[in-house]
């Protein structure tokens, strides 16, 4: 166990958004930092994806010094409609400042990387097989992703299933019929899989549909035009697609946990501890709610590497299974035509319609996870209210 106040070292697998957020929270509680990943920094950039960012993750933005920079690279929604094409319900989510962020991956990343090369804590090892090598007594970070060999290494698996569903992305350009539409986001409930429309502004927009994966594949392989008439049937009449401005791809989506998340000195972070279903966009920002309690706990510097790791998974773990139920609840109770379903669906977006306290708490879970908002009194805050 290493003595209080002296140079804590950490080593950090994986430079992706979760891995390089790591690093930095880990250099700003006074840690040295190693942050290594097999690939180089433009292959880093390369993901195409976009993600909606709740005001847990600014906080922990402005905390870590960030947000200042990243806010450029993240566009506000001050809207989401929420709207059930099963039952004919719908709802309206809004706030002053914002309901949320969406950041287009490779500026995010970017932005990332390039902190983590000026800081002065972190040393990167990007697009090499050879690196120094950790002391026993060093923390290490795990943040590779849903296909970690060093989770493999350590002998914790990753339970769960591969959800029948699928999502394709697209980026495309929108022509609206309201003025405040690069203000608006859109989560669209369907029989086959929920549809989100994420706003990047100017009219552009990153449309996350999900569905059977052998649909997901066949539209991928459509024509342009043909394309866009499928996904214009799917969109909102409020928001139809113009232009496509990339090729459509898809990805299978699961349900997976790690049993513990960590071992001896080894932590798991991110979507290498738990990979859930994208709807109301809980990836990101519950693996920076992973970063945020590592963040906590390596400002104490009586901790070793052992204790952090350990309590760390003991922090972590309610709000896990919470956040990860809650997502397969909605997914299940959501993504079918049950008649027998639709009664219970209308009613409760009808509550969510009619009671703005209603509204309130739940953009509040959703930002802070149900233990999140317990432990920090999140219930209480206004700053999510809608009208």
């Amino acid at each position: 166990m290493q003595r209080a106040g002296s140079e804590r070292t950490a080593w950090v697998r994986g430079a992706g958004p979760t891995g390089s957020l790591a690093a930095l929270a880990l250099a700003e509680a006074g840690w040295r930092v190693h942050l290594l990943d097999p690939q180089t920094p433009e292959q880093l950039l390369q993901r195409r994806r976009a993600y909606a960012l709740t005001h847990s993750t600014q906080e922990l933005l402005i905390q870590l010094k960030l947000w200042k920079h990243l806010s450029s690279c993240c566009h506000p929604f001050r809207r989401l409609e929420l709207h059930d094409r099963g039952s004919k319900a719908s709802t309206l989510f809004s706030a002053p400042e914002a309901v949320g962020w969406i950041a287009d991956h490779r500026p995010l990343q970017q932005h990332l990387l390039e902190a983590c090369h000026q800081h002065k804590a972190v040393a990167m090892h990007l697009g090499t097989g050879s690196s120094p090598s950790p002391s026993p007594d060093d923390l290490q970070v795990i943040a590779e992703g849903a296909n970690s060999s060093s989770r493999d290494a350590l002998g914790i698996g990753f339970r769960g299933f591969r959800y029948r569903q699928s999502c394709l992305t697209v980026q495309v350009k929108l022509t609206t019929t309201s003025s405040s539409s690069d203000d608006t986001a859109w989560e669209l409930f369907r029989p086959e899989g929920p549809l989100a429309v994420l706003p990047f502004g100017a009219g552009v927009a990153q449309v996350v549909w999900s569905a059977p994966q052998q649909r997901c594949q066949q539209r991928c392989e459509l024509h342009p035009e043909a394309f866009l008439a499928a996904l214009n049937q799917a969109l909102p009449p409020a928001a139809q697609a113009e232009v496509l401005l990339d090729q459509p791809a898809w990805f299978p989506v699961e349900w997976r946990l790690a049993p513990r998340l960590g071992r001896g000195t080894t932590l798991l972070c991110g979507e290498t501890a738990h990979r859930c279903h994208p709807v109301g966009g809980q990836g990101l920002n519950l693996c920076w709610r992973d970063v945020a309690t590592l963040a906590a706990l390596a400002q104490q510097p009586e901790l070793g590497a052992r204790q952090l790791v350990q309590r760390y998974g003991r922090r972590r773990w309610l709000d896990l299974i919470a956040v990860m139920i809650a997502t397969d609840g909605l997914i299940r109770l959501f993504s079918n035509g049950h008649r027998l379903l639709l009664p219970i669906r209308r009613f409760g977006i009808a509550l969510l319609d009619g009671i703005p306290a209603l509204r309130r708490l739940s953009l509040n879970l959703a930002t802070y996870g149900p233990v999140g908002m317990l432990l920090t009194g999140a219930w209480q805050r206004p700053n999510n209210q809608p009208p």
